[in-house]
């Protein structure tokens, strides 16, 4: 009889564990094997985010560079990789027919074996300069103001952002949505333009209770927005929606207004602080040296089209337990897919996260082959990680493969763990939740690199060419 409970227990498990090995759950399975996988991009185009043939860990030596890989030591938790999805990226992946854009959504979102699992995404708060027209929730005719936000709604949003996720969130209901206004409703301003301008404090109240609204409104969609920030580029007036934010401005509505009403309406969004260049970390820590907006912040916001990347880690290092974010940085028309790549798998995904950073993203999700559409002003140049024409051909642009070779392998929950910089080979590595390690790797010189990686006594021996990106699993 117990000979027969037994295999009775075996057939019921049987289901199960085909199932975690199918869809890739066996925790440490490859490193079981003694094997790595590992996936390449080359500068040349002719390998994309390419799966090559495993490689063999053994105890054996050489004189080879090495990168130790370390899973005792420990950093931050990532919260995910991706883009923004703009009203321009929400409106181009609108244009493909039902079957084409499932697809897609699929390849972008899911964790199916050729999808990359993008799991962050960042949306703008009314007109980004990636929409076709600027645009708040409550635009009022000019002269006139709307103290009690009667007018209030997501206008333009509900006929492209808002289907886009919906559709996203069946596919992956955990992913993660930062809003980021470009602009307040002009009314509030002291220019009366969405174009550059500032805040004007009597409308301090009335703003926070529009980002209220906002959260609200997003809700009764079934999207949740798990972290705001008060200002996109709050340091440039010049785009096209913009605002002039001062550092002692924002800590000003975030203390007695943002944070206060957030919790007046029960409201869980984090709020996030900057969000602009690495070359000022002195803004976001004015705003945490204040008392009083402190409790209210749970961390800050960077791009990087000036500064160093290092600027998060001084910033790290001041506040330890806030968060920091990397949130936008563009692919540009104008540059190539060779110095994109390197460039910014380097600082954006291995240089962000070596400087503690929980996310990742890129700007533009999708485009047209023209680049747009942007607002009179906004910008012409921007390339999204997709460019969907009028045909409904996709082509999928250096920013996929940059965020790809993260976003694929390292799902949220995972852990940055040790590894150190050897020579050219800029790296970074992860624990996931299911146990794997995951090391991507830059060569950032202009030949190429034969090196180890060490992990617990074992090491593989490999190659990588001048700017290739590989990410290793194991």
């Amino acid at each position: 009889m117990k000979n027969i409970n037994k295999k009775l227990q075996i057939l019921l498990l049987l289901p199960l564990i085909a199932v975690q090995i199918k869809c890739g759950t066996s925790k440490n399975a490859v490193a079981n094997s003694g094997k790595a996988e590992s996936w390449i991009t080359t500068t040349d185009e002719t390998s994309k985010l390419k799966k090559q043939n495993d490689l063999v860990f053994s105890i054996e030596t050489n004189s080879n560079q090495t990168i130790l890989v370390d899973a005792s030591q420990k950093f931050q938790t990532i919260e995910g990789f991706g883009f923004s999805l703009t009203g321009g990226s929400a409106q181009a992946i609108l244009k493909l027919d039902k079957a084409k854009r499932e697809a897609l959504l699929q390849e972008l979102f899911s964790i199916k074996e050729n999808a990359i699992g993008l799991s962050y995404l960042r949306i703008s708060i009314g007109a980004s300069d990636l929409n076709e027209t600027v645009f708040s929730y409550d635009d009022m005719p000019e002269g006139q103001t709307d103290l009690k936000l009667e007018h209030f709604n997501l206008g333009p949003d509900l006929k492209d952002v808002v289907p886009v996720l919906k559709e996203i969130l069946a596919i992956n209901p955990n992913i993660k949505i930062m809003g980021s206004p470009w602009s307040p409703p002009v009314w509030m301003k002291d220019n009366g333009s969405s174009k550059g301008g500032s805040l004007q404090p009597k409308y301090y109240a009335v703003y926070a209770d529009y980002f209220v609204k906002y959260i609200q409104a997003m809700k009764s969609h079934g999207i949740v927005i798990d972290a705001i920030t008060p200002q996109n580029e709050p340091l440039h007036p010049g785009n096209n929606p913009s605002l002039l934010m001062l550092a002692e401005q924002q800590a000003e509505f975030i203390k007695n207004n943002l944070g206060p009403a957030f919790v007046k309406a029960k409201i869980k969004t984090k709020i996030v602080v900057y969000d602009h260049n690495c070359n000022k970390p002195e803004y976001p820590l004015t705003i945490l040296n204040d008392p009083k907006a402190l409790p209210f912040v749970a961390g800050s916001a960077f791009h990087l089209y000036e500064g160093d990347i290092s600027a998060l880690s001084k910033v790290h290092d001041a506040y330890p337990k806030k968060d920091l974010y990397f949130t936008e940085q563009y692919t540009g028309s104008g540059s190539s897919f060779e110095s994109d790549l390197k460039w910014s798998v380097k600082n954006v995904v291995i240089g962000s996260m070596r400087n503690w950073s929980v996310n990742a993203l890129s700007w533009g999700l999708a485009n047209d082959e023209f680049y747009k559409p942007f607002t009179p002003g906004g910008c012409s140049t921007c390339k999204g990680a997709l460019m969907i024409d009028q045909n409904q051909n996709i082509k999928r642009e250096v920013g996929y493969y940059i965020i790809g070779h993260a976003s694929k392998f390292v799902p949220e929950g995972s852990v940055r763990i040790g590894s150190n910089i050897s020579n050219n080979l800029y790296n970074v590595a992860f624990r996931t939740p299911l146990g794997q390690i995951v090391l991507i790797v830059e060569n950032d010189g202009s030949t190429p690199e034969t090196f180890n990686i060490k992990y617990n006594q074992k090491q593989i021996s490999t190659t990588l060419n001048a700017g290739s990106v590989a990410t290793y699993v194991w």
